[in-house]
């Protein structure tokens, strides 16, 4: 969501991402893979995953981050210094991190908990409270003396090119040792009435061994996705967790956990799911697609929906929400793949987390494809 102000600019590029389906590489990869899903299952196989969803009672776990756009316009090089000038154009605000996880949850299911950890000074609680659905209780754990995460980044007008980013937050050096007691007093109290939890792990410190084992032990299903981020390249991969059933990762992160550029992504998705004891995985591959690897009906190549990107941010995030509850309810993978490419190509029509993906795109995205 935006703050209400300077808003035109982020306006022009969501609105008619979120009202058309996304533009369908012509590809004979793609219309073969598409013959293949028809012949199997039709929309309304997939589109009754949704309406099953509405049921779930869903908690969301992981940091709250507020983004930030600071829109410019390059003017040339400073004339003292060896540095970029650019001239303010305009700013827009909007709920990250694990509200626009909670946000894009709530879409789908009409019960949803945000359990996270808002900072004590700076805490943009009325403006993250603001940002929730209706249908999203926030449960804050708040941290002594540290800010809520923002995220700076100052964007090129035209086009949305990404010049520099500013992270406002503490460093990783504080115990948080009363913090933790509290959030695992929280998970404690919500693991037992919820029948999804899906954790969007930032690695900025939030998730530490004691919650993150208390999560793996009591979660009734349980959805994660590690983030790698310049705050956190190399220490946060989904081995820190030692089960999950459903995983949802970007290629890059995947290859970070068994440190390799260069194999065969089938052979690490297959050794990482069997290392947590994961069900489903699914990898994204940006403009590859993704892929699906299930322990019963193996391993799937799903071809990319669009080549228009707007901007990448929070697509994987959006990903993660929907396929997780689809994965909860038992969908097929090759259900969960299809869901996942339509998902994203709508996400990254989107600037920044502006907006989730709502149903009504999807169902158009979908009726498009498997017509």
């Amino acid at each position: 969501m935006t703050t209400g102000e300077d808003r035109s600019y982020a306006d022009s590029f969501s609105s008619d991402a979120l009202t058309r389906p996304a533009a369908l590489e012509p590809s004979d990869e793609l219309a073969g893979y598409l013959d293949r899903f028809r012949s199997r299952f039709s929309v309304d196989d997939v589109l009754s995953y949704f309406e099953r969803a509405r049921a779930l009672r869903v908690m969301t776990v992981g940091e709250t981050i507020v983004d930030e756009y600071e829109y410019c316009e390059s003017i040339g090089k400073s004339g003292k210094e060896p540095i970029l000038a650019a001239r303010y154009v305009s700013r827009d605000r909007f709920a990250g991190g694990i509200l626009a996880v909670a946000n894009q949850v709530a879409v789908a299911a009409h019960d949803v908990v945000a359990v996270t950890y808002l900072g004590e000074r700076d805490s943009h609680e009325s403006f993250i409270r603001s940002s929730l659905h209706g249908n999203v209780r926030l449960e804050p754990v708040y941290v002594a003396g540290a800010p809520t995460i923002v995220k700076r980044r100052f964007v090129e007008i035209y086009p949305l090119q990404k010049l520099f980013e500013l992270y406002v937050m503490d460093g990783h050096g504080g115990e948080l040792a009363d913090e933790e007691r509290v959030l695992c007093e929280s998970l404690e109290r919500g693991l037992g009435a919820v029948d999804v939890v899906v954790v969007a792990d930032y690695g900025h410190g939030m998730l530490r061994e004691q919650a993150v084992e208390l999560l793996c032990a009591k979660a009734p299903f349980l959805a994660v996705n590690t983030q790698m981020n310049a705050d956190n390249r190399g220490f946060n991969t989904i081995s820190k967790y030692r089960r999950a059933d459903f995983v949802s990762l970007s290629e890059h992160e995947l290859r970070l956990e068994v440190r390799s550029r260069h194999r065969d992504v089938k052979s690490i998705v297959e050794e990482v799911a069997s290392q947590i004891g994961c069900r489903t995985m699914v990898v994204t591959r940006g403009a590859r697609g993704c892929v699906v690897f299930d322990r019963d009906e193996g391993y799937i190549n799903v071809p990319a929906f669009t080549s228009a990107v707007v901007d990448r941010i929070g697509a994987g995030d959006a990903v993660l929400s929907i396929a997780a509850l689809f994965s909860a309810l038992g969908a097929p993978a090759e259900i969960i793949g299809l869901v996942s490419n339509a998902i994203g190509a709508l996400a990254v029509g989107i600037v920044g987390n502006k907006s989730v993906v709502e149903l009504d795109p999807v169902r158009t995205e979908l009726k498009a494809l498997l017509a």
